[in-house]
Protein backbone atom coordinates (compact mmCIF):
# COMPACT_ATOMS: atom_id res chain seq x y z
CA UNK A 1 0.00 0.00 0.00
CA UNK A 2 0.85 3.48 -0.98
CA UNK A 3 2.00 6.12 2.69
CA UNK A 4 -1.39 8.25 1.74
CA UNK A 5 -3.03 8.25 4.79
CA UNK A 6 -6.40 10.20 4.65
CA UNK A 7 -7.59 11.94 7.09
CA UNK A 8 -10.45 14.78 8.86
CA UNK A 9 -7.44 16.95 9.97
CA UNK A 10 -8.09 19.73 7.97
CA UNK A 11 -11.85 19.32 8.26
CA UNK A 12 -11.62 20.11 11.57
CA UNK A 13 -8.56 21.20 12.53
CA UNK A 14 -8.44 24.32 14.67
CA UNK A 15 -12.09 25.07 13.57
CA UNK A 16 -13.95 23.79 16.38
CA UNK A 17 -13.36 26.97 18.79
CA UNK A 18 -15.81 27.91 21.55
CA UNK A 19 -18.11 24.40 20.44
CA UNK A 20 -19.39 25.72 17.47
CA UNK A 21 -18.48 24.35 13.96
CA UNK A 22 -16.72 26.34 11.50
CA UNK A 23 -16.12 24.40 8.05
CA UNK A 24 -13.42 26.56 6.28
CA UNK A 25 -12.73 25.91 3.13
CA UNK A 26 -9.59 26.22 1.11
CA UNK A 27 -10.11 29.09 -1.65
CA UNK A 28 -7.31 28.27 -3.94
CA UNK A 29 -7.35 26.66 -6.82
CA UNK A 30 -10.27 25.09 -8.29
CA UNK A 31 -10.62 21.14 -8.78
CA UNK A 32 -6.75 20.53 -8.48
CA UNK A 33 -4.92 18.49 -5.46
CA UNK A 34 -2.12 19.32 -3.56
CA UNK A 35 1.26 19.44 -6.43
CA UNK A 36 -1.25 18.81 -8.84
CA UNK A 37 -0.31 22.18 -10.60
CA UNK A 38 2.08 22.28 -13.42
CA UNK A 39 5.60 24.55 -14.11
CA UNK A 40 3.35 25.71 -17.02
CA UNK A 41 1.65 28.62 -14.94
CA UNK A 42 -1.79 27.56 -15.68
CA UNK A 43 -1.28 27.84 -19.76
CA UNK A 44 -3.11 25.23 -21.65
CA UNK A 45 -0.21 22.74 -23.63
CA UNK A 46 -3.32 20.87 -25.65
CA UNK A 47 -3.55 17.48 -26.68
CA UNK A 48 -6.29 14.98 -26.25
CA UNK A 49 -6.10 12.15 -23.39
CA UNK A 50 -6.96 8.88 -24.49
CA UNK A 51 -8.37 7.25 -21.56
CA UNK A 52 -10.14 3.71 -20.91
CA UNK A 53 -13.55 3.07 -19.27
CA UNK A 54 -16.19 0.63 -19.63
CA UNK A 55 -19.94 1.38 -20.49
CA UNK A 56 -21.09 3.84 -17.70
CA UNK A 57 -24.35 3.22 -16.27
CA UNK A 58 -24.94 6.95 -16.44
CA UNK A 59 -22.85 10.45 -16.62
CA UNK A 60 -25.84 12.55 -15.39
CA UNK A 61 -25.20 13.29 -11.53
CA UNK A 62 -28.69 11.76 -11.11
CA UNK A 63 -27.71 8.46 -11.41
CA UNK A 64 -24.10 8.45 -11.29
CA UNK A 65 -22.59 5.86 -9.18
CA UNK A 66 -19.83 3.51 -10.49
CA UNK A 67 -16.25 4.32 -11.31
CA UNK A 68 -16.85 4.72 -15.12
CA UNK A 69 -19.93 7.25 -14.81
CA UNK A 70 -18.35 8.79 -11.99
CA UNK A 71 -14.89 9.42 -13.95
CA UNK A 72 -16.73 11.17 -16.52
CA UNK A 73 -19.15 13.25 -14.22
CA UNK A 74 -16.54 14.53 -12.30
CA UNK A 75 -14.81 16.24 -15.28
CA UNK A 76 -18.24 17.55 -16.38
CA UNK A 77 -19.35 18.65 -13.04
CA UNK A 78 -18.25 20.79 -9.97
CA UNK A 79 -19.62 19.60 -6.91
CA UNK A 80 -19.93 21.89 -3.77
CA UNK A 81 -16.87 20.31 -1.89
CA UNK A 82 -13.61 18.14 -3.16
CA UNK A 83 -11.60 15.87 -1.08
CA UNK A 84 -7.90 16.18 -1.36
CA UNK A 85 -5.87 13.21 -0.53
CA UNK A 86 -2.60 14.27 -0.92
CA UNK A 87 -3.60 17.76 1.34
CA UNK A 88 -5.92 15.50 3.65
CA UNK A 89 -8.35 17.90 3.53
CA UNK A 90 -12.05 18.82 2.58
CA UNK A 91 -11.66 21.77 0.25
CA UNK A 92 -14.37 24.04 -1.63
CA UNK A 93 -14.60 23.31 -5.41
CA UNK A 94 -18.63 25.10 -6.36
CA UNK A 95 -18.58 26.15 -2.85
CA UNK A 96 -16.15 28.80 -1.57
CA UNK A 97 -16.76 28.05 2.30
CA UNK A 98 -19.44 26.81 4.44
CA UNK A 99 -20.27 26.61 8.28
CA UNK A 100 -22.55 24.68 10.43
CA UNK A 101 -24.96 25.20 13.47
CA UNK A 102 -23.61 24.22 16.81
CA UNK A 103 -25.49 20.76 16.71
CA UNK A 104 -24.58 20.15 13.40
CA UNK A 105 -27.91 20.37 11.75
CA UNK A 106 -27.89 23.13 9.38
CA UNK A 107 -25.10 23.55 6.83
CA UNK A 108 -24.85 26.69 4.98
CA UNK A 109 -22.62 26.29 1.86
CA UNK A 110 -21.52 29.88 -0.21
CA UNK A 111 -21.09 29.70 -4.01
CA UNK A 112 -18.05 31.22 -5.77
CA UNK A 113 -19.16 33.78 -8.00
CA UNK A 114 -19.88 34.59 -11.48
CA UNK A 115 -19.66 30.51 -12.10
CA UNK A 116 -21.56 29.28 -15.09
CA UNK A 117 -22.49 26.56 -16.66
CA UNK A 118 -21.17 25.33 -20.35
CA UNK A 119 -24.55 27.02 -21.56
CA UNK A 120 -23.73 30.25 -19.88
CA UNK A 121 -26.71 29.62 -17.71
CA UNK A 122 -25.41 31.23 -13.63
CA UNK A 123 -24.37 27.91 -10.97
CA UNK A 124 -26.60 29.40 -8.52
CA UNK A 125 -28.18 27.84 -4.96
CA UNK A 126 -31.27 27.30 -6.88
CA UNK A 127 -29.71 25.05 -9.69
CA UNK A 128 -28.32 23.11 -6.59
CA UNK A 129 -31.76 22.61 -5.09
CA UNK A 130 -32.90 21.65 -8.05
CA UNK A 131 -30.41 18.99 -9.06
CA UNK A 132 -31.03 17.56 -5.47
CA UNK A 133 -34.60 17.72 -6.15
CA UNK A 134 -34.80 15.84 -9.40
CA UNK A 135 -32.30 13.32 -7.77
CA UNK A 136 -34.55 12.46 -5.16
CA UNK A 137 -38.16 13.24 -6.75
CA UNK A 138 -39.68 9.98 -8.49
CA UNK A 139 -41.61 12.26 -10.20
CA UNK A 140 -39.22 15.11 -12.21
CA UNK A 141 -38.56 14.46 -15.74
CA UNK A 142 -35.41 12.28 -15.57
CA UNK A 143 -37.42 9.71 -13.42
CA UNK A 144 -40.03 9.74 -15.82
CA UNK A 145 -38.31 9.46 -18.86
CA UNK A 146 -35.77 6.56 -17.17
CA UNK A 147 -36.55 5.40 -13.95
CA UNK A 148 -35.92 6.39 -9.95
CA UNK A 149 -32.35 6.97 -8.99
CA UNK A 150 -30.62 4.64 -7.24
CA UNK A 151 -28.20 7.59 -5.57
CA UNK A 152 -30.58 9.35 -3.89
CA UNK A 153 -29.86 7.87 -0.59
CA UNK A 154 -26.87 10.30 -0.46
CA UNK A 155 -29.59 13.21 0.46
CA UNK A 156 -31.61 10.97 2.64
CA UNK A 157 -30.43 13.05 5.87
CA UNK A 158 -31.58 15.86 4.61
CA UNK A 159 -35.11 17.29 6.10
CA UNK A 160 -37.93 16.34 4.12
CA UNK A 161 -36.38 14.10 2.19
CA UNK A 162 -39.04 11.32 2.70
CA UNK A 163 -41.94 13.00 1.83
CA UNK A 164 -40.32 14.07 -1.59
CA UNK A 165 -38.91 10.47 -2.30
CA UNK A 166 -42.61 9.08 -1.87
CA UNK A 167 -44.06 11.99 -4.08
CA UNK A 168 -45.94 13.29 -1.62
CA UNK A 169 -44.62 16.64 -2.72
CA UNK A 170 -42.39 18.26 -5.04
CA UNK A 171 -41.09 20.27 -2.83
CA UNK A 172 -37.60 19.50 -0.85
CA UNK A 173 -38.14 21.54 2.43
CA UNK A 174 -34.69 21.04 3.89
CA UNK A 175 -32.68 23.02 0.66
CA UNK A 176 -33.27 26.48 0.92
CA UNK A 177 -31.86 29.24 -2.12
CA UNK A 178 -31.56 32.13 0.54
CA UNK A 179 -29.89 34.04 -2.28
CA UNK A 180 -27.93 33.22 -5.45
CA UNK A 181 -24.96 32.43 -3.83
CA UNK A 182 -25.90 30.74 -0.36
CA UNK A 183 -27.67 27.62 -0.07
CA UNK A 184 -28.58 25.99 3.23
CA UNK A 185 -29.36 22.83 4.37
CA UNK A 186 -31.40 21.91 7.04
CA UNK A 187 -30.95 17.94 7.91
CA UNK A 188 -33.41 15.45 9.86
CA UNK A 189 -30.75 14.64 12.31
CA UNK A 190 -27.40 15.54 13.38
CA UNK A 191 -24.33 14.56 10.91
CA UNK A 192 -21.06 16.15 11.64
CA UNK A 193 -20.14 14.71 8.25
CA UNK A 194 -22.38 16.36 5.90
CA UNK A 195 -19.58 18.23 3.83
CA UNK A 196 -18.26 14.93 2.91
CA UNK A 197 -21.47 13.90 1.48
CA UNK A 198 -21.71 17.37 -0.57
CA UNK A 199 -18.14 16.13 -2.61
CA UNK A 200 -20.03 13.39 -4.05
CA UNK A 201 -20.71 14.11 -7.93
CA UNK A 202 -24.49 12.77 -7.74
CA UNK A 203 -25.17 16.55 -5.69
CA UNK A 204 -23.63 18.10 -8.44
CA UNK A 205 -25.47 21.32 -9.54
CA UNK A 206 -27.67 21.32 -12.86
CA UNK A 207 -29.38 23.88 -15.29
CA UNK A 208 -32.97 24.68 -16.29
CA UNK A 209 -32.45 22.48 -19.21
CA UNK A 210 -31.88 19.05 -16.96
CA UNK A 211 -36.13 19.88 -16.29
CA UNK A 212 -36.85 20.91 -19.58
CA UNK A 213 -35.45 18.13 -22.14
CA UNK A 214 -33.98 15.19 -20.09
CA UNK A 215 -33.55 12.85 -22.65
CA UNK A 216 -31.03 15.23 -24.34
CA UNK A 217 -29.70 16.15 -21.29
CA UNK A 218 -28.99 12.55 -20.13
CA UNK A 219 -26.75 11.84 -22.88
CA UNK A 220 -24.87 14.82 -22.70
CA UNK A 221 -24.90 16.59 -19.32
CA UNK A 222 -24.35 20.19 -19.24
CA UNK A 223 -22.09 20.61 -16.22
CA UNK A 224 -20.17 23.62 -14.27
CA UNK A 225 -16.91 21.72 -14.30
CA UNK A 226 -13.27 21.94 -16.05
CA UNK A 227 -14.65 20.07 -19.76
CA UNK A 228 -17.80 20.01 -21.62
CA UNK A 229 -19.09 17.44 -23.84
CA UNK A 230 -17.93 17.04 -27.27
CA UNK A 231 -21.57 15.67 -28.81
CA UNK A 232 -23.73 12.78 -26.97
CA UNK A 233 -22.20 9.59 -25.25
CA UNK A 234 -22.18 6.71 -27.97
CA UNK A 235 -23.64 4.30 -26.00
CA UNK A 236 -21.05 1.07 -25.85
CA UNK A 237 -18.38 3.42 -28.17
CA UNK A 238 -17.25 6.36 -26.65
CA UNK A 239 -17.59 9.83 -25.43
CA UNK A 240 -15.41 13.02 -25.98
CA UNK A 241 -14.97 16.03 -23.60
CA UNK A 242 -13.23 19.20 -24.94
CA UNK A 243 -12.46 22.25 -22.17
CA UNK A 244 -14.32 24.33 -20.91
CA UNK A 245 -12.68 27.84 -21.74
CA UNK A 246 -15.73 29.38 -19.42
CA UNK A 247 -14.39 27.74 -16.68
CA UNK A 248 -14.21 29.91 -13.18
CA UNK A 249 -10.96 27.72 -12.10
CA UNK A 250 -7.86 27.22 -13.43
CA UNK A 251 -8.32 26.18 -17.06
CA UNK A 252 -7.54 22.19 -18.10
CA UNK A 253 -4.23 22.06 -19.83
CA UNK A 254 -5.66 19.35 -22.32
CA UNK A 255 -7.34 20.26 -25.35
CA UNK A 256 -10.15 17.46 -24.55
CA UNK A 257 -10.55 13.92 -23.64
CA UNK A 258 -11.74 10.70 -25.87
CA UNK A 259 -13.20 8.04 -23.32
CA UNK A 260 -12.76 4.94 -25.24
CA UNK A 261 -15.06 2.34 -24.09
CA UNK A 262 -14.31 -1.45 -24.34
CA UNK A 263 -16.50 -4.26 -23.17
CA UNK A 264 -13.35 -5.73 -21.04
CA UNK A 265 -10.32 -4.74 -19.80
CA UNK A 266 -8.44 -7.42 -21.72
CA UNK A 267 -9.76 -5.84 -24.80
CA UNK A 268 -8.79 -2.24 -23.58
CA UNK A 269 -4.85 -3.23 -22.79
CA UNK A 270 -4.26 -4.72 -26.32
CA UNK A 271 -5.34 -1.25 -27.87
CA UNK A 272 -2.72 0.52 -24.76
CA UNK A 273 -0.32 -1.78 -26.17
CA UNK A 274 -1.15 -0.51 -29.59
CA UNK A 275 -0.79 2.97 -29.11
CA UNK A 276 -4.00 4.12 -29.36
CA UNK A 277 -4.68 4.35 -24.98
CA UNK A 278 -2.63 6.67 -23.07
CA UNK A 279 -5.00 5.82 -19.64
CA UNK A 280 -6.07 1.71 -19.00
CA UNK A 281 -6.27 -0.59 -16.38
CA UNK A 282 -4.00 -3.43 -16.26
CA UNK A 283 -5.02 -7.47 -16.63
CA UNK A 284 -3.78 -9.24 -13.47
CA UNK A 285 -1.65 -11.20 -16.07
CA UNK A 286 0.25 -8.39 -17.12
CA UNK A 287 0.99 -6.58 -14.31
CA UNK A 288 4.52 -8.10 -13.59
CA UNK A 289 5.54 -6.82 -17.50
CA UNK A 290 3.44 -3.34 -16.82
CA UNK A 291 5.30 -2.56 -13.60
CA UNK A 292 8.58 -3.21 -15.94
CA UNK A 293 7.81 -1.72 -18.86
CA UNK A 294 6.07 1.48 -17.00
CA UNK A 295 7.86 2.08 -14.20
CA UNK A 296 6.20 2.46 -10.91
CA UNK A 297 4.80 5.84 -9.85
CA UNK A 298 7.09 6.52 -6.48
CA UNK A 299 3.28 7.92 -4.14
CA UNK A 300 1.43 5.61 -6.32
CA UNK A 301 -0.75 8.18 -7.32
CA UNK A 302 1.52 10.21 -9.74
CA UNK A 303 2.32 9.73 -13.76
CA UNK A 304 5.17 11.47 -14.71
CA UNK A 305 8.12 10.21 -17.16
CA UNK A 306 9.68 7.43 -16.05
CA UNK A 307 6.82 6.58 -13.35
CA UNK A 308 3.67 5.56 -15.34
CA UNK A 309 2.67 2.39 -13.60
CA UNK A 310 0.04 3.14 -10.50
CA UNK A 311 -0.55 0.92 -7.44
CA UNK A 312 -1.41 2.97 -4.72
CA UNK A 313 -4.13 1.66 -2.55
CA UNK A 314 -7.19 2.46 -2.43
CA UNK A 315 -10.17 2.69 0.26
CA UNK A 316 -11.95 -0.11 -0.86
CA UNK A 317 -12.61 -3.71 0.53
CA UNK A 318 -13.36 -6.93 -1.08
CA UNK A 319 -15.86 -9.26 1.04
CA UNK A 320 -17.89 -11.84 1.56
CA UNK A 321 -21.24 -10.94 2.59
CA UNK A 322 -22.94 -13.88 4.66
CA UNK A 323 -26.88 -13.99 4.74
CA UNK A 324 -27.09 -13.70 8.68
CA UNK A 325 -30.75 -14.41 8.96
CA UNK A 326 -30.96 -17.80 7.79
CA UNK A 327 -29.03 -21.03 7.89
CA UNK A 328 -26.61 -21.64 8.62
CA UNK A 329 -24.84 -18.64 9.02
CA UNK A 330 -27.09 -16.98 11.08
CA UNK A 331 -24.60 -19.34 13.66
CA UNK A 332 -21.98 -17.25 14.61
CA UNK A 333 -19.24 -20.05 15.51
CA UNK A 334 -19.86 -21.11 11.54
CA UNK A 335 -19.29 -17.64 10.45
CA UNK A 336 -15.75 -16.74 12.18
CA UNK A 337 -14.35 -20.65 11.74
CA UNK A 338 -15.37 -20.09 7.97
CA UNK A 339 -13.15 -16.92 8.26
CA UNK A 340 -10.18 -17.95 9.95
CA UNK A 341 -9.97 -20.88 6.88
CA UNK A 342 -9.48 -18.33 4.35
CA UNK A 343 -5.72 -17.55 3.08
CA UNK A 344 -6.03 -14.32 1.98
CA UNK A 345 -2.57 -13.41 1.99
CA UNK A 346 -2.48 -16.28 -0.79
CA UNK A 347 -4.97 -14.74 -2.74
CA UNK A 348 -2.78 -11.65 -2.81
CA UNK A 349 0.33 -12.81 -3.86
CA UNK A 350 -0.48 -15.86 -5.92
CA UNK A 351 -3.43 -14.11 -7.89
CA UNK A 352 -2.83 -10.36 -7.66
CA UNK A 353 1.01 -10.62 -7.67
CA UNK A 354 1.16 -8.86 -4.58
CA UNK A 355 -0.31 -5.69 -5.68
CA UNK A 356 -3.69 -6.52 -3.07
CA UNK A 357 -3.60 -6.25 0.47
CA UNK A 358 -4.85 -8.94 3.01
CA UNK A 359 -7.93 -7.57 4.81
CA UNK A 360 -7.80 -7.50 8.67
CA UNK A 361 -11.21 -5.41 8.88
CA UNK A 362 -13.91 -3.56 6.92
CA UNK A 363 -12.20 -0.46 7.27
CA UNK A 364 -9.28 0.01 5.24
CA UNK A 365 -5.98 2.05 5.78
CA UNK A 366 -6.13 5.77 4.36
CA UNK A 367 -9.74 5.93 6.64
CA UNK A 368 -9.22 7.83 10.00
CA UNK A 369 -9.94 5.39 12.26
CA UNK A 370 -8.37 2.14 10.46
CA UNK A 371 -6.81 0.09 12.79
CA UNK A 372 -4.22 -2.47 12.11
CA UNK A 373 -5.60 -6.21 12.92
CA UNK A 374 -9.42 -5.01 13.89
CA UNK A 375 -11.30 -7.89 13.05
CA UNK A 376 -9.80 -10.71 15.27
CA UNK A 377 -11.39 -13.06 13.26
CA UNK A 378 -10.29 -11.54 9.57
CA UNK A 379 -6.93 -13.56 9.68
CA UNK A 380 -5.69 -17.08 8.38
CA UNK A 381 -5.15 -19.25 11.25
CA UNK A 382 -6.90 -23.45 10.62
CA UNK A 383 -6.54 -23.78 14.06
CA UNK A 384 -8.82 -22.38 14.94
CA UNK A 385 -11.00 -22.37 12.16
CA UNK A 386 -11.02 -26.02 12.77
CA UNK A 387 -11.37 -25.14 16.59
CA UNK A 388 -14.68 -22.77 15.85
CA UNK A 389 -16.19 -25.04 12.93
CA UNK A 390 -15.84 -28.24 15.68
CA UNK A 391 -18.21 -26.45 17.72
CA UNK A 392 -21.25 -26.24 14.67
CA UNK A 393 -20.33 -30.29 13.36
CA UNK A 394 -17.17 -32.24 14.58
CA UNK A 395 -14.48 -33.56 11.81
CA UNK A 396 -15.34 -37.26 10.66
CA UNK A 397 -13.81 -38.90 8.20
CA UNK A 398 -12.53 -35.79 6.31
CA UNK A 399 -15.61 -33.92 6.21
CA UNK A 400 -17.89 -32.01 8.45
CA UNK A 401 -21.01 -32.89 6.76
CA UNK A 402 -21.32 -28.98 6.09
CA UNK A 403 -22.41 -28.21 2.72
CA UNK A 404 -22.20 -24.70 1.93
CA UNK A 405 -23.64 -22.52 -1.79
CA UNK A 406 -21.42 -19.42 -2.67
CA UNK A 407 -22.57 -17.62 -5.09
CA UNK A 408 -20.55 -15.22 -7.43
CA UNK A 409 -20.51 -13.72 -10.36
CA UNK A 410 -17.72 -15.42 -12.82
CA UNK A 411 -16.32 -12.32 -14.61
CA UNK A 412 -13.65 -9.95 -13.73
CA UNK A 413 -11.47 -12.95 -11.93
CA UNK A 414 -13.82 -13.65 -9.30
CA UNK A 415 -13.85 -17.12 -10.64
CA UNK A 416 -10.45 -17.80 -9.22
CA UNK A 417 -10.55 -16.15 -6.32
CA UNK A 418 -13.66 -18.12 -5.08
CA UNK A 419 -11.78 -21.77 -6.24
CA UNK A 420 -8.88 -20.46 -3.92
CA UNK A 421 -11.67 -19.76 -1.32
CA UNK A 422 -13.42 -22.86 -1.77
CA UNK A 423 -9.94 -24.75 -1.71
CA UNK A 424 -9.22 -23.51 1.65
CA UNK A 425 -12.43 -24.33 3.49
CA UNK A 426 -12.39 -28.04 1.56
CA UNK A 427 -9.22 -28.39 3.66
CA UNK A 428 -11.10 -27.79 7.33
CA UNK A 429 -13.95 -30.56 6.36
CA UNK A 430 -16.40 -27.79 4.81
CA UNK A 431 -17.98 -28.68 0.95
CA UNK A 432 -18.91 -25.71 -1.16
CA UNK A 433 -20.66 -25.74 -4.19
CA UNK A 434 -20.90 -22.56 -7.03
CA UNK A 435 -24.01 -20.67 -7.49
CA UNK A 436 -22.48 -18.46 -10.26
CA UNK A 437 -25.35 -16.46 -11.77
CA UNK A 438 -25.27 -13.06 -14.12
CA UNK A 439 -24.14 -10.08 -11.84
CA UNK A 440 -27.29 -8.48 -12.08
CA UNK A 441 -29.15 -11.37 -11.17
CA UNK A 442 -26.82 -11.98 -8.14
CA UNK A 443 -27.54 -8.03 -6.94
CA UNK A 444 -31.32 -9.76 -7.15
CA UNK A 445 -30.55 -12.51 -4.71
CA UNK A 446 -28.40 -10.50 -2.44
CA UNK A 447 -31.65 -7.85 -2.34
CA UNK A 448 -34.04 -11.39 -1.40
CA UNK A 449 -32.36 -12.82 0.87
CA UNK A 450 -32.15 -15.84 -1.46
CA UNK A 451 -28.44 -16.90 -0.54
CA UNK A 452 -26.22 -18.62 1.91
CA UNK A 453 -22.65 -16.69 0.96
CA UNK A 454 -21.11 -14.42 -1.97
CA UNK A 455 -19.01 -11.88 -2.69
CA UNK A 456 -18.88 -8.52 -2.64
CA UNK A 457 -16.84 -5.31 -2.97
CA UNK A 458 -17.26 -1.71 -1.65
CA UNK A 459 -15.81 1.39 -2.22
CA UNK A 460 -15.67 4.61 0.18
CA UNK A 461 -17.93 7.20 -1.84
CA UNK A 462 -16.51 9.68 0.63
CA UNK A 463 -13.19 8.42 3.15
CA UNK A 464 -14.83 8.61 6.78
CA UNK A 465 -15.66 5.66 8.39
CA UNK A 466 -19.46 6.31 8.66
CA UNK A 467 -19.31 5.49 4.83
CA UNK A 468 -18.51 2.11 5.95
CA UNK A 469 -20.24 1.31 8.80
CA UNK A 470 -23.63 2.52 8.27
CA UNK A 471 -25.19 1.16 4.69
CA UNK A 472 -22.81 -1.86 5.45
CA UNK A 473 -23.99 -3.00 9.16
CA UNK A 474 -26.70 -0.73 10.33
CA UNK A 475 -30.19 -2.23 11.04
CA UNK A 476 -32.05 0.82 8.22
CA UNK A 477 -29.60 -0.09 5.42
CA UNK A 478 -31.22 -3.34 5.91
CA UNK A 479 -32.77 -4.01 2.57
CA UNK A 480 -30.04 -1.70 0.84
CA UNK A 481 -26.42 -2.23 1.05
CA UNK A 482 -26.86 -4.08 4.35
CA UNK A 483 -26.47 -7.45 2.19
CA UNK A 484 -26.27 -9.81 5.24
CA UNK A 485 -29.21 -8.32 7.08
CA UNK A 486 -27.11 -7.84 10.17
CA UNK A 487 -28.32 -6.41 12.83
CA UNK A 488 -27.41 -5.29 16.49
CA UNK A 489 -28.56 -2.47 18.85
CA UNK A 490 -25.67 -2.15 19.94
CA UNK A 491 -24.17 -1.17 16.79
CA UNK A 492 -27.02 0.54 15.85
CA UNK A 493 -27.03 3.28 18.68
CA UNK A 494 -23.08 3.73 18.45
CA UNK A 495 -23.26 4.49 14.99
CA UNK A 496 -26.32 6.51 15.08
CA UNK A 497 -24.47 8.51 18.36
CA UNK A 498 -21.00 9.19 15.84
CA UNK A 499 -23.05 10.46 13.20
CA UNK A 500 -24.67 13.36 15.72
CA UNK A 501 -21.39 13.98 17.34
CA UNK A 502 -19.71 17.48 16.18
CA UNK A 503 -16.09 16.91 18.07
CA UNK A 504 -13.90 14.62 15.39
CA UNK A 505 -12.03 12.88 17.38
CA UNK A 506 -15.09 11.36 19.77
CA UNK A 507 -17.03 11.13 16.60
CA UNK A 508 -13.67 8.30 15.54
CA UNK A 509 -13.89 7.11 18.83
CA UNK A 510 -17.65 6.19 18.62
CA UNK A 511 -16.98 4.57 15.09
CA UNK A 512 -14.22 2.59 16.92
CA UNK A 513 -16.38 0.91 19.18
CA UNK A 514 -18.98 0.35 16.71
CA UNK A 515 -16.51 -1.29 14.64
CA UNK A 516 -15.26 -3.51 17.38
CA UNK A 517 -18.74 -4.76 18.31
CA UNK A 518 -19.24 -5.38 14.23
CA UNK A 519 -15.64 -7.68 14.46
CA UNK A 520 -16.69 -9.25 17.43
CA UNK A 521 -19.98 -10.59 15.58
CA UNK A 522 -17.94 -11.01 12.27
CA UNK A 523 -21.04 -10.57 9.94
CA UNK A 524 -19.44 -10.70 6.64
CA UNK A 525 -15.70 -11.73 6.05
CA UNK A 526 -12.89 -9.05 4.65
CA UNK A 527 -10.96 -10.64 2.61
CA UNK A 528 -8.22 -8.06 0.63
CA UNK A 529 -8.12 -4.34 0.40
CA UNK A 530 -8.10 -2.92 -3.26
CA UNK A 531 -5.27 -1.09 -5.19
CA UNK A 532 -4.69 1.14 -8.51
CA UNK A 533 -3.48 -1.50 -11.05
CA UNK A 534 -2.96 1.64 -13.56
CA UNK A 535 -0.60 2.16 -16.60
CA UNK A 536 0.11 5.28 -18.53
CA UNK A 537 1.53 5.68 -21.79
CA UNK A 538 4.81 7.57 -22.57
CA UNK A 539 2.40 10.83 -23.68
CA UNK A 540 1.30 11.19 -19.92
CA UNK A 541 3.80 14.04 -18.38
CA UNK A 542 1.52 14.80 -15.36
CA UNK A 543 -1.84 12.64 -14.08
CA UNK A 544 -2.84 12.13 -10.53
CA UNK A 545 -5.30 9.62 -9.58
CA UNK A 546 -6.20 9.70 -6.30
CA UNK A 547 -7.07 6.88 -4.16
CA UNK A 548 -10.91 6.82 -4.85
CA UNK A 549 -10.32 6.18 -8.59
CA UNK A 550 -10.82 10.03 -9.17
CA UNK A 551 -8.86 10.87 -12.11
CA UNK A 552 -8.00 14.95 -11.87
CA UNK A 553 -7.63 15.72 -15.63
CA UNK A 554 -8.20 19.05 -14.89
CA UNK A 555 -4.16 19.49 -14.00
CA UNK A 556 -2.98 16.56 -16.33
CA UNK A 557 -0.46 17.28 -19.14
CA UNK A 558 0.76 15.44 -22.26
CA UNK A 559 4.17 15.72 -23.70
CA UNK A 560 4.44 18.03 -26.82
Amino acid sequence: MADTKITRRAFVGGSLAAGSLAFLAACGQKGAPAGGGSAAGGAAAGGTLNYYISNPVCIDPYNVQETQGTQVCLQLFDALTTYDAEKEELKGLAAESWEANDDATEFTFHLVKGAKFHNGDPVDAESFKRAWTRVVNPKSAVATAYAPSEVSYHLSVIEGYDALSKGDTDEFTGVTAKDDTTLVVKLSAPYADFAFIASHPALSPVPEAAESDAKAYYLAPIGNGPFKMDGSWEDGQQINLVRNEDYYGEKAKLDGIHFAIFKDVETAYKEFQAGNLDVTDVPVAQIDAAKSERGESKDGYTMAEGQHMLLGGEPSTYYLTLNNAAEPFNNPDLRKGVSYAINRAAICETLFKGTRTPADGIIPPGIEGYTEGAWEFAAYDVDKANEYLDKVAPMKDGSRGISLTLSYNQDGGHKEIMESIIGDLAKVGVDVSSDTPEWGALLDQYADGNYEFGRLGWVADYPIMDNFLYPLFHTDSIGGDNKSQYSNPEVDQLITEARSTVDAQERVKKMKEADAKIAADCPIIPIMFYTHVIAGSDRVKHLYIDPQQHAWLGTAELSA
